[in-house]
């Protein structure tokens, strides 16, 4: 691990000219004339071919993540929005049927069995797949899908409330969740969910217009419904709708007892009778809520000095970023919600967004995008841009296990002992409480595609019963009930990226076992770490897993095991 790194040189261009822009179509098209037409004559031809079309992938996803980064910074600059609608309607469905044309020439070539397997077999599986599940008639509707999901980011990133006379967004307002003020908590809460209940209407309306859309993209690929082409179209190859159905129960019997458990004890240490939604993240009067950092700035500073304990490497690819100006870390209003790292193929070093208000979720966040940032320098190494687009159910190991690596240098965030044991006490506590509303979510979904003709009365109800199956019936919500009903319109993931929400829960527990290794030998741990990543997208998940020296598994018996684990540190704090 010494040898690594985060010098990242963008590869000269062989294929395109240095100083291409993607700005249309016309632009673009005779790249693709000119692969289409190629004469592959031996597989030397062929390999030269597909780094050819590697790199243009990489360039025209490049500035597309740019046009969506630009815009979700910036949400009120119209023309930011018409840049990133342009590309999703002028661009990418003009270029889909030359992607799928290409798929096809690569699989119908003599010479496909003369490439590396072992290298190739995962890449020729997803080229496979797309082949299968491509439709000229969904084109226009997944064009209209991209633009569609973004009006979440539009309409949540315009929320905010007042408190003392001051506006904060929603992100903001939330730090007040944990002052021991309970009448302030309360006021807060309170009007967090009237706010969210103005647009009530605008996001049930908008997601039942992706849910009609997403089942005719299904319809029309064959699949009884979008669940089903959607697994398929994720690439799970792996596991099954009915291993995810397993996973839901398992959390169910494992899990939410647990989370029940820190419930009460969150009841107690508050003295409260009764446990109220706006105490649930609460501290007793006299202790000031964790205040990790003031600014992003601070918060960039920092995060570089705890990764650098882990080892340099890893603190050089968030300095790298800082000096290229790849974050963007406080929630400010006209700022779309959420956070996220941008992989950026073609120059391979990323961008994380975030909407930082100074509070300990925001350390999380932090470190957590981090991780995924670490995946994509390891990565960027690898020949093709598709051996880089590695399967999200080890993105979010790398990301998840960085949270609990980084736990022992959190002394860089806290200097009083008392405040680093809450702090490390919160984020194994949330390792817990995470897994019921990733189940929740993921079953939801299965629900929603499963009938996608339901009303919104229908939906609601169903979410209620759900949520409620996964909810430990300590929190008393008497009051707000309307909001409660549309809690599951805070998470983008449903609008912006269906069906992947499971891939936290399967992630998490790979996290969890990646510390335990983390906790008996952090060498070996790290180790295995930076092999799994190196990775890429060209191994299996399994073998992924085992190069991480854990295992893909999220049986019952497992989630036990590593609940219990989990368990037994939490009571050692």
């Amino acid at each position: 691990m010494d040898k690594l790194s985060a010098d990242i040189k963008k590869l000269p261009r062989t294929f395109l000219p240095e100083d291409f822009k993607v700005t249309t179509w016309d632009a673009l098209q005779p790249y693709f004339e000119a692969l289409q037409q190629r004469n592959i004559n031996s597989v030397t031809d062929l390999e030269k071919w597909l780094k050819d079309m590697s790199e243009l992938e990489a360039v025209i996803s490049e500035d597309a993540c740019w046009r969506q980064i630009h815009m979700t910074c910036d949400i009120t600059d119209k023309s930011l929005e018409e840049a990133f609608a342009y590309f999703c309607m002028e661009i990418q469905p003009k270029l889909q049927p030359y992607a799928d044309a290409l798929n096809k020439k690569l699989l119908e070539s003599p010479f496909v069995k003369e490439l590396d397997a072992d290298l190739y077999k995962t890449y020729l599986r997803n080229v496979q797949k797309q082949v299968k599940l491509f439709r000229e008639e969904n084109i226009p509707i997944q064009a209209e899908l991209s633009v569609m999901a973004q009006q979440y980011g539009a309409i949540a990133g315009k929320m905010t409330i007042r408190v003392k006379d001051q506006e904060y967004t929603l992100q903001q307002a939330a730090k007040f969740l944990e002052n021991s003020d309970r009448a302030l908590r309360e006021e807060v809460f309170t009007k967090t969910g009237a706010r969210r209940l103005e647009d009530r209407a605008a996001l049930d309306n908008l997601y039942t217009g992706l849910v009609a859309k997403r089942d005719q993209v299904a319809k029309n690929a064959g699949f009884a419904n979008y669940r089903d082409y959607k697994f398929e179209e994720l690439g799970r190859f792996d596991y099954t709708k009915e291993d995810a159905f397993q996973f839901h129960e398992a959390i169910k019997a494992h899990i939410v007892p647990l989370v029940q458990q820190i419930l009460e004890k969150q009841k107690a240490k508050l003295q409260l009778d009764t446990l109220r939604p706006w105490d649930t993240e609460a501290e007793p009067v006299g202790v000031k809520p964790l205040e990790p950092f003031h600014t992003g700035e601070e918060l960039v500073n920092k995060a570089i000095a705890t990764f650098d304990e882990l080892g340099p490497f890893f603190g050089n690819c968030l300095r790298v970023m800082k000096d290229m100006g790849r974050f963007d870390l406080e929630s400010r209003n006209g700022k779309a919600p959420g956070g996220y790292n941008c992989p950026l193929a073609e120059t391979g070093v990323p961008f994380i967004f975030m909407n930082a208000a100074g509070q300990m979720k925001d350390l999380t966040t932090m470190v957590h995008e981090g991780g995924h940032a670490v995946h994509s320098f390891l990565s960027h190494h690898l020949a093709l841009s598709a051996f880089k687009e590695y399967p999200m159910e080890i993105a979010e190991v790398a990301s998840m296990s960085m949270e609990l690596f980084t736990m022992d240098y959190w002394n860089i965030f806290f200097d009083d002992e008392t405040q680093l044991r809450r702090a490390r006490l919160q984020q194994l506590e949330r390792a817990i409480t995470i897994f019921p509303w990733i189940a929740t979510i993921d079953k939801f979904q299965h629900w929603v595609y499963e009938h996608p003709q339901h009303t919104t009365e229908e939906r609601t109800a169903r979410w209620l019963e759900i949520l409620n199956e996964f909810s430990p019936a300590v929190v008393d919500w008497s009051g707000h009930e309307d909001y409660r009903a549309i809690t599951w319109q805070k998470q983008l993931h449903l609008f912006e990226v269906p069906f992947y929400y499971i891939e936290y829960g399967i992630a998490q527990l790979g996290a969890i076992a990646m510390w335990k290794q983390f906790r008996e030998n952090k060498t070996q741990a790290l180790n295995n770490y930076v092999q799994a990543l190196s990775l890429g997208n060209t191994k299996t998940l399994p073998e992924l897993y085992k190069a991480a020296g854990i295992k893909f598994d999220f049986s019952p018996a497992y989630v036990k095991e590593l609940a219990d684990f989990v368990k037994a540190e939490i009571e050692k704090i």
